[in-house]
C-alpha cells in the first residue's frame, strides 16, 4: 500500500490513499501555477478546507457543486460555501477536537494560531476557527495539515495525541499572491519563518517534513527550511522535502514504522 500526495501549489494536496481520496485547500482558478484545473480534478471522496482565505477556500464550492463531494471546515467557511450554491446537506462544519467522519474519511481537526474571515455575497463580514487536520491515510501514515499556523506550544501536545508521520508545515509567503492583500506593510515571512517551521517539525515528531505555502521551491525560506530540518532534529530519522507544484510525494511505511518518500515529477497541467 502506498498514499500519493500531489502538492498543487500555496497549501493545496490532492491525497490518495488506498481507500479513499481528499482535497486539502483547493487554491486552484487563481493559482498561476496550479496543475489542474477545477474542472478537470478528479472527483474527491471529501473536501477538507482549514480557513477562509482566498488561496485556501479557493475552489471548493466549484468543485463542491461539480463533483457532489462533501466537505468538511468551520462554520464560517460553511456559511461561505452555502452562500456560493453548495447544498446544505453537502457541508459539514466541525472544530478543534471533533473527530469527524465525512466521505468515508475520518479527520482529526486540531488547533490551528491563525484567523479566518471573509465576506458573504452581500458584504457581510464573516469570522470563524482556522484549524489544522490530522488523517491516517492508511496504516502507519498520518498526515498533518498546518491550516496556516504560526508556531505555538501544544503542536508538541498534537503530536503527543495523534503522532503524525508526516507534517506539511508552511514555512514560505508566496510572493506572487502579496498584492492581493491591501495594506501598507510588508510581510517578510509567512505564518511561520524557516526556522519556526522546522521547529514545528520536531515538536510534532514527524517522520517526514514537507515544506508547504509556496510556488517556488527555489525560494530562499524554503532552502533554508531544508538546511534548518536535520539542525532540529533529535530523531536522527526525519527527512525534509520540498516539492515542486503538480509533483507528487509517494509515502510508505518502511522498516520500523518509518515513514520514507518517493518523489515523481509534476504532472502535466489537463490531468488530476
Amino acid at each position: 500500500m502506498s498514499t500519493r500526495l500531489t502538492f498543487l501549489g500555496v497549501a493545496g494536496y490532492d491525497v490518495q490513499g488506498p481507500d479513499f481520496r481528499f482535497l486539502i485547500d483547493p487554491f486552484l482558478s487563481d493559482n498561476p501555477f496550479a496543475p489542474v484545473t477545477a474542472a478537470e480534478v478528479a472527483t474527491p471522496d471529501a473536501i477538507l478546507v482549514t480557513h477562509a482565505a482566498f488561496d485556501h477556500l479557493g475552489d471548493a464550492a466549484a468543485i463542491a457543486k461539480r463533483t457532489g463531494a462533501p466537505v468538511l471546515c468551520g462554520g464560517d467557511v460553511r456559511a461561505l460555501l452555502l452562500d456560493a450554491g453548495v447544498p446544505s446537506a453537502q457541508v459539514q462544519a466541525t472544530t478543534w477536537g471533533i473527530l469527524t467522519e465525512v466521505g468515508g474519511v475520518v479527520v482529526q481537526p486540531v488547533a490551528c494560531a491563525h484567523w479566518s474571515q471573509g465576506r458573504l455575497a452581500d458584504g457581510t463580514p464573516i469570522s470563524g476557527v482556522p484549524m489544522g487536520f490530522v488523517v491516517e491515510t492508511e496504516p502507519g501514515i498520518r498526515v498533518y495539515h498546518y491550516g496556516d499556523t504560526a508556531i505555538f506550544g501544544d503542536l508538541r501536545l498534537i503530536g503527543e495525541l495523534y503522532n503524525p508521520t508526516v507534517g506539511l508545515l508552511g514555512c514560505s509567503q508566496p510572493q506572487e499572491l502579496l498584492e492581493r492583500v491591501p495594506g501598507p506593510g510588508r510581510f517578510l515571512t509567512g505564518e511561520m519563518s524557516p526556522r519556526e517551521a522546522a521547529l514545528a517539525a520536531e515538536m510534532l515528531g514527524v517522520d517526514l517534513a514537507v515544506a508547504c505555502h509556496y510556488f517556488d521551491a527555489g525560494h530562499a525560506d524554503v532552502i533554508e527550511f531544508l538546511r534548518l530540518v536535520p539542525e532540529r532534529d533529535t530523531t536522527g530519522r526525519r527527512t525534509a522535502v520540498a516539492p515542486e507544484v503538480g509533483a507528487t510525494m509517494v509515502l510508505e511505511t518502511g522498516p520500523g514504522g518509518r515513514t520514507s518518500v518517493r518523489m515523481e515529477r509534476p504532472a502535466r497541467r489537463g490531468g488530476a
